[in-house]
């Protein structure tokens, strides 16, 4: 009777065991095979990318990457005043104050005026603790802002955060690291741009080039870099095709080239600029985002956005045009939602009145 029981009592225990294995193991499944979206593999952790707006009519960068609990940003604006604006809309996310990554790539002004501040726009060192400061191995400025920009990220060193240069991490010196983990399946890798080593007749073209990885969806950041540039990056990195691609220099006609768009085929490309600004050419054709980039994007994709237009009759000089451009990756797959709307560069006003349609927009439609 007693090895009946005990029979009894070893049965139920294995099957109890059994049903928590099964439950572990669909679990898992549920996981990891279920999270497959148009090919690509969703491993773990929420990303959120952020492409802001500056708060004024000029052309600039300012991308804010949350990944899991890490805050990531790459550059700070047009100029000391866009972080009056950048800040605000951070901190909204950022609730402890702590940037664990930020990226400088390239000593032009509408990179790093935020970096460098003012005496009424405070620094984003000022505003932030940085604890890892990667930024451009190469320059030929010499400017007050760029100065700035030095002595304020020294002193962030100097009080506990630490610098690598592009080239230090790529070669994984001193501690810098080519691949960053930023959360659980979500990874920051920094690319090898020729111009980190070379001159350059062009100050875009040293610019840190870096792409973020989540499984097989990838998103890819080139600063300004140009065609030359551009042409660099193919043939020293294995690049994949991208869910996003932040348009080089701003959506100019002189990145975002045929060699790099027919690698990387992106899915969702979105141009940091106010559009129709003169701040560089009185060209039309030419003025951020130009048509030359709209043809040459046009085969891959008609998911393009853009944060900011000019707009003369407003005080600021600009209106928003998408706004503050949210990209989502996760579980459900890779969204975009817009801070004033969600209309494509292709269908809003500002491109049926100073740009022409691309045949392959045309034809889709």
């Amino acid at each position: 009777m007693a090895k009946k029981k005990f029979s009894l009592g070893l049965t139920i225990f294995a099957c109890l065991l059994a049903l928590i294995i099964g439950f572990v193991a669909a679990f898992f499944i549920y996981t990891y095979a279920s999270r497959e979206t148009g090919g690509d593999v969703y491993v773990s952790g929420d990303l959120s990318i952020h492409f802001m707006e500056l708060g004024n009519e000029y052309a600039g960068d300012s991308v804010y990457i949350k990944a899991g609990e890490t805050d990531i940003l790459i550059d700070a604006g047009s100029r000391a005043s866009s972080t009056d604006t950048t800040s605000e809309y951070i901190d909204q996310y950022c609730t402890d104050g702590v940037l664990e990554y930020v990226i400088a790539t390239h000593a032009d002004q509408d990179h790093i005026a935020g970096f460098a501040g003012s005496n009424s726009s405070p620094s984003i060192f000022e505003r932030y603790e940085c604890e890892v400061i990667i930024d451009f191995p190469r320059t030929d400025k010499d400017t007050q802002t760029y100065k700035k920009y030095v002595a304020n990220r020294d002193a962030e060193v100097e009080a506990g955060a630490t610098h690598y240069t592009a080239l230090q991490c790529w070669n994984e010196e001193d501690g810098a690291q080519k691949v960053y983990e930023l959360s659980d399946g979500i990874e920051m890798e920094i690319l090898y741009n020729y111009y980190y080593e070379h001159d350059s007749a062009d100050e875009n073209n040293y610019s840190v080039c870096l792409m973020i990885n989540q499984g097989d969806r990838h998103f890819l950041f080139t600063g300004d870099l140009e065609e030359e540039g551009e042409a660099y990056l193919v043939e020293n990195n294995t690049l994949p095709k991208v869910e996003i691609f932040k348009a080089g220099h701003h959506g100019s006609k002189t990145s975002s080239t045929d060699r790099l768009l027919r690698v990387i085929q992106p899915k969702i490309v979105c141009v940091c600029c106010c559009a129709g600004t003169d701040e560089y050419t009185d060209t039309k054709e030419n003025q951020f985002p130009t048509q030359a980039m709209i043809d040459r994007v046009a085969p891959y994709t008609d998911k393009v956005y853009v944060t900011s237009q000019v707009d003369e009759s407003a005080e600021s000089g600009y209106r928003s045009m998408n706004g503050n451009i949210v990209v989502t990756s996760g579980r459900d797959g890779v969204t975009v939602e817009c801070s004033e709307n969600n209309t494509l560069l292709k269908d809003t006003e500002w491109f049926k009145a100073n740009r022409t349609m691309p045949d392959a927009w045309a034809t889709a439609a």
